[in-house]
């Protein structure tokens, strides 16, 4: 009989990728449970806690179970008072991008009553909305890959028992639209934009020059430093909250140049300070 020392459950909107995070997790060593109706999690967790050799499980609950799920976050206080605290992944994504993918995969949407798609996308909203706010670690995977969604996951939970706090540094264009699971977001149009120097337009913020270019103006130096001074302020408030992975974006009008040079800067940096860092560069080759 072993205890459980990690336990994650999965959930968000259909389409957004529970699928693919969950056999991400199951990789990384987490015993997978999908589709559990909320009422069966805690007679799940005694039953994993019988085994011999499982103590990292992750359990997908969602709309699926329909009825069901409305009694989730009851089950979770109820876990909570014995001690059993879930880290909640929540996978997100815009309605266009959950339309697209549901009509590729030619499957019902589970709350879609009169077969209408939107329709069954408001309802999980609404249903999820709770859920939403509870969540450790939301996952926006409008602009992902399997791949980038893989990077994101293993960044939150594997090897969980490093503790501390992970991070996650995401550049962006604010023309593509802001990260809906950022918990800091930066603004870099201070700075002056490399795309109207025609030497440095075409490269990127990957590029030594235009990474020096960036970090020599005025006010980007001081960036880092007060940006720095405040993830560090903040780090024992989530992690007190039992929060334990950060999302930063960092963004410019195309995310091309400035929030590329500056994203990588700032991971350095973490880095530097011991806090594992992912950098994912959203918006990079979209122009």
């Amino acid at each position: 009989m072993t205890a459980i020392t990690e336990f994650v459950l999965v959930t968000g909107m259909t389409g957004a990728g529970r699928g693919s995070a969950a056999k991400v997790l199951e990789k990384i060593g987490y015993y997978v449970i999908d589709n559990l109706p909320a009422p069966m999690l805690s007679h799940a967790i005694d039953m994993v806690e019988q085994s011999a050799d499982i103590n990292h499980l992750a359990v997908v609950v969602d709309a699926r179970s329909r009825g069901f799920f409305e009694g989730l976050v009851d089950e979770l206080e109820a876990l909570r008072a014995k001690g059993i605290t879930a880290q909640v992944l929540y996978l997100e994504a815009s309605d266009e991008v959950l339309v697209r993918r549901q009509e590729a995969a030619r499957r019902p949407h589970p709350l879609s009553l009169e077969g209408r798609l939107m329709d069954g996308l408001k309802r999980e909203r609404e249903l999820l909305r709770n859920l939403r706010g509870r969540a450790n670690t939301v996952v926006d995977t409008s602009n992902l890959n399997v791949h980038q969604l893989g990077q994101r996951v293993r960044a939150a939970f594997e090897n969980p028992e490093s503790g501390g706090l992970r991070a996650s540094v995401v550049s962006f264009g604010f023309k593509y639209g802001i990260p809906i699971d950022a918990d800091m977001v930066a603004d870099m149009r201070f700075i002056p934009n490399p795309f109207w120097i025609d030497e440095l337009r075409p490269q990127t913020g990957l590029d030594e020059p235009v990474k020096q270019y960036v970090r020599s103006q005025a006010g980007a130096a001081e960036f880092l430093e007060r940006y720095e001074g405040i993830v560090s302020l903040l780090t024992a408030g989530f992690l007190r909250e039992d929060k334990h992975f950060l999302n930063i974006a960092i963004g410019c009008t195309g995310g091309k140049h400035r929030s590329v040079a500056m994203s990588e800067a700032f991971a350095e940096r973490l880095r530097a300070h011991g806090v594992k860092t992912l950098v994912v560069h959203r918006d990079l080759g979209r122009e």
